[in-house]
């Protein structure tokens, strides 16, 4: 099996990452495995108690940073700690039921050309999380905020962004591998220099995913799962919503505004 590492970066929630970290350890039997926890300077003091925590395992190295970087900045923190094929960048309110990491590696080291892979996540009463997309374009995200509200056609673009009008049950290409969980070659993410650090918060994940098709392809592999909580809020705070606006418009000057390939 390939050399795997993964890293989760916390801002706050102390015994959801415990949670996290002990289903990863649990369920990752490979014994040169590296999982990395990035506190992203919690003001609630997650960052101490996680470093101050004994999780029993050799395997986990803790590192509390002095400040907030974002969640890009968070991640790129181990890059040069990294020794692994396959990195996995998972979110703290992901939970492991099975072993996933090392055969998710093995898949995505044997597709010829693949250099990044996001599995099938799941709600925890086991509903489909809707993660796969399409490139982002304007329309598609308008659609998205709009489509609860208004449905019709905003419901059918927002259908196609979240790829609910294709067949996801096999592995398939996709343009857009959610933050959740992600599986990168580690040297395409080298390579890449990590994720854009011009982003704090939103849309990074997306801006990854277009630097790694410049390497290689991005695939759904469904017959990997995972529960991810996924909390997920209406967007009611006017800093978050400009700073979102702020990353878009950062997203669709480098990107451009045109539809994928996918």
């Amino acid at each position: 099996m390939p050399k795997i590492s993964a890293c989760i970066v916390a801002y706050c929630d102390y015994e959801e990452v415990c949670a996290a970290v002990r289903s990863i350890l649990q369920h990752t039997p490979a014994p040169d495995f590296a999982l990395y926890v990035v506190d992203n300077g919690s003001p609630d003091g997650c960052g101490q108690r996680l470093a101050e925590t004994d999780f029993g395992d050799a395997r986990v190295t803790v590192l509390p940073l002095a400040q907030n970087l974002g969640f890009g900045k968070g991640h790129n923190a181990v890059i040069l700690r990294l020794d692994s094929a396959v990195h996995f960048i998972l979110n703290p309110d992901i939970l492991l039921t099975e072993d996933v990491l090392e055969p998710m590696a093995d898949w995505l080291l044997a597709r010829k050309g693949a250099a990044m892979a996001t599995p099938q996540l799941r709600y925890p009463d086991g509903r489909l999380q809707h993660l796969p997309r399409r490139k982002p374009t304007p329309w598609l995200l308008l659609a998205r905020q709009l489509a609860p509200r208004f449905g019709g056609c905003f419901a059918k673009a927002d259908d196609h962004y979240t790829m609910q009008d294709e067949d996801l049950s096999a592995p398939r290409r996709i343009e857009f591998c959610t933050g959740s969980f992600m599986a990168v070659r580690t040297d395409v993410f080298k390579e890449i220099g990590g994720f854009d650090p011009a982003y704090f918060m939103y849309v990074e994940d997306a801006d990854l995913t277009q630097k790694v098709l410049q390497k290689g392809t991005v695939w759904l592999a469904p017959q990997f799962s995972a529960i991810h909580a996924w909390h997920r809020a209406p967007m009611r705070d006017a800093g978050k919503f400009k700073m979102q606006l702020v990353s878009m418009g950062r997203y669709f000057k480098k990107w451009g505004c045109g539809k994928g390939k996918v």
